[in-house]
């Protein structure tokens, strides 16, 4: 993490203790979300599963690729993968539930802020 700590990073860039938190509350939302679409009515369930498995493995390889591999720009192009993902997956959800569907929106709020986040850390580290 001392990589991590010598980044030049945007003015909005939250203290390192506030991540924990969030995500902890994010992946429980998550959960809920899940489970309330797993336990609503309706047939065809597969894509709306697949997409949000497919946006959980994208959240848990942005991680790797950015902290690990330090690299930022292949971190950046996850991430916009994972909106895509997430959006698609929040509209699959509210056919079956809208609380399923509303369960995730802090959760894209909090992707686009980080998108943000990895965006301007590419930017302000271009040349570093």
């Amino acid at each position: 993490m001392l990589w991590y700590h010598s980044l030049n990073k945007p003015f909005l860039n939250p203290p390192d203790w506030l991540f924990a938190p969030v995500w902890t509350i994010l992946y429980i939302m998550m959960a809920v979300s899940f489970i309330l679409f797993l336990k609503s009515r309706g047939e065809n369930k597969a894509t709306p599963a697949t997409l949000f498995l497919s946006q959980l493995a994208l959240n848990l390889i942005w991680s790797p690729v950015f902290f690990g591999n330090m690299n930022l720009k292949s971190a950046l192009i996850v991430i916009i993968l994972l909106i895509i993902a997430l959006v698609w997956t929040i509209a699959a959800f509210y056919k079956y539930s809208k609380t399923a569907a509303l369960l995730l929106v802090p959760y894209l709020i909090w992707v686009l802020f980080a998108a943000y986040l990895n965006f301007e850390i590419v930017r302000l580290n271009l040349y570093v």
